[in-house]
């Protein structure tokens, strides 16, 4: 069924616009009249490009919000499947209460799809930018399994618990990213503003200044004069790091720094594992198989290394070997997680201990959270003093030495 974007008057001449679907423009007006409404403007939405629409308006500051959303949207879903209502009706009913426009179309988009006798997950793997693969494949084996509802509900759950791991690593980061952006902008306006002027005054007394003082008129004259000189080599620099990251092997080496950085590199990898154990339990619940959980979960992790060694798991498993053997000689996973899934593997509970390690994981994410907090901050604070420390230095210096002279 054709969707329509309209723009109208009401009943009291309010300015109304907003979505709907009919069989044709005609009965879209129909529509309208009967609710006293008086169209001014109508046309047709093309369902096929929604998924490239979509793509350019969801920006990168809306993803948290779209993630939120997403999350409450199955939640709503599986209830209204586990009540027994059709799947039709059930999108019907998400249609009439979403308040997103985008949302609202998205779904109208998955109604239109399913009605035309495609398979829900089919429906969703045309918006990825809310769905991701995960989210489909495991919708894949709700249906194939008979279980949708609980499979969605899972899909909730499991939403709602990588929101509170990437809400730990946040808050950590949060307040470090606040001190330096404040120091940031205090000590460049000391250089732009303030030093400029007292540095002026002493360069007037014709005497021989020190070494930090001239390091300091020079830092200050750059951040004059070639201040668009240091932002086009900033956002170079920055272009450079995005494209050096898109090879397979630099992203690899980068992250294999970063999970052996002393506090950071602790907090990453129990970040990764828990997000890992989390994942694939969730796939293994609703009847994914292991391989392609696994295939799954490497693009989940977000670490090139451990990516790379669940794919050598894979490669294990295909030659016949278990998850866990493979696991423990990769030296990537704490000891801890092969133990613990050896053990799932014997017991035929592989789930419930790979739910166990999420558990343990969280707690240990949170201590690992404060501990880089408890030690970046005391960082940051003796960087910023020794940079104002710096400049109080500079500046003193030949006020005492003109003191001394006279």
């Amino acid at each position: 069924m054709p969707v329509y974007e309209y723009k109208a008057f009401g009943d009291r001449g309010q300015a109304l616009s907003g979505i709907l679907d009919a069989d044709s423009p005609r009965d879209a007006r129909d529509k309208l009249r009967k609710k006293k409404v008086f169209v001014t403007g109508l046309t047709t939405i093309k369902t096929s490009g929604a998924k490239s629409a979509l793509k350019f308006r969801l920006p990168k500051f809306l993803q948290k919000k779209r993630n939120t959303e997403v999350s409450m949207l199955t939640r709503q879903l599986a209830t209204l499947l586990g009540a027994g209502i059709p799947m039709t009706q059930s999108l019907t009913a998400l249609i009439e209460q979403s308040g997103n426009p985008i949302m609202e179309r998205m779904i109208r988009d998955v109604r239109e799809k399913v009605t035309q006798g495609s398979s829900l997950a089919e429906a969703l793997a045309a918006h990825p930018n809310f769905f991701d693969d995960l989210f489909v494949n495991m919708v894949r084996a709700g249906e194939a399994s008979g279980n949708l509802d609980g499979v969605l509900s899972r899909l909730a759950d499991f939403s709602q618990k990588q929101d509170r791991i990437r809400n730990k690593v946040g808050a950590a980061m949060a307040y470090p990213a606040v001190m330096v952006v404040i120091g940031f902008v205090v000590v460049t306006a000391l250089m732009t503003f303030v030093v400029p002027k007292l540095t002026t005054m002493l360069q007037d007394a014709e005497k021989e200044l020190p070494i930090a003082t001239k390091i300091l008129i020079t830092v200050s004259h750059t951040l004059q004069d070639r201040w668009w000189a240091l932002l086009l080599a900033a956002i170079f620099a920055i272009i450079a790091c995005r494209m050096a990251l898109q090879n397979p092997k630099v992203q690899y080496q980068v992250d294999r720094i970063l999970l052996r950085l002393p506090v950071m590199g602790d907090l990453l990898l129990k970040s990764s594992v828990s997000r890992f154990a989390n994942t694939f339990s969730t796939l293994l619940k609703s009847g994914v198989p292991v391989l392609e959980g696994l295939a799954i979960v490497r693009e989940i992790v977000r670490n090139r290394v451990l990516s790379d060694t669940l794919e050598d798991v894979r490669t294990c498993i295909l030659q016949g070997a278990d998850i866990s053997t493979p696991m423990k000689k990769s030296g990537v996973f704490p000891p801890m997680v092969g133990y613990m899934i050896a053990v799932g593997e014997q017991t035929g509970n592989l789930e419930g201990m790979l739910d166990k390690v999420v558990e343990a994981y969280d707690e240990e994410l949170d201590i690992a959270t404060q501990k880089m907090t408890s030690l970046i901050e005391p960082l940051i604070i003796v960087a910023l003093a020794g940079v104002v420390g710096f400049i109080v230095l500079a500046i003193l210096l030949p006020i005492l030495e003109i003191g001394d002279l006279n």
